[in-house]
């Protein structure tokens, strides 16, 4: 899909793999961790943002479908994008890829959700932050 924008790029070392040979899922979620602070950071949300404005992002739902094993010393690539912006919830994918093959390994939808860090409860994100990500939303459909 076109339109993506890639937020992470790593390669799979021997220590993420299991007993079955292939990265396990534990590493899939962290890639996609590192993959969605490289997003927030292009709609304004960094780790300077949340530390000066007391804020903080909680993620509320995560669903990952797994498509192609990936194994010891293949390089990967995540492109993302926003699916929806609201006031307070953000709604976005994450594609990893073989970056060799190309082909689509796991794509990962989360929401997050704005929250005061004092006292832990949802907060609107600022008309900025909103704006820079609605740029990023794109229609996406998860491939068969």
């Amino acid at each position: 899909m076109t339109g993506l924008v890639e937020t992470y790029r790593g390669v799979v070392y021997p220590w993420h793999c299991d007993h079955m040979g292939h990265m396990n899922v534990m590493w899939y979620v962290g890639k996609f961790d590192e993959a969605t602070w490289n997003l927030f950071a292009e709609m304004g949300i960094t780790a300077d943002y949340l530390k000066k404005n007391e804020r903080g992002m909680a993620a509320v739902q995560q669903n990952i479908t797994y498509k192609r094993e990936l194994l010891v010393g293949t390089t990967v690539a995540v492109r993302s994008a926003f699916l929806e912006v609201r006031e307070k919830v953000a709604r976005f994918v994450h594609e990893m890829r073989n970056a060799q093959t190309g082909e689509i390994s796991a794509i990962c939808v989360l929401t997050g959700v704005s929250m005061d860090s004092k006292t832990r409860k949802s907060v609107p994100f600022t008309g900025d932050i909103i704006e820079r990500a609605k740029q990023l939303v794109r229609a996406y459909e998860i491939p068969k």
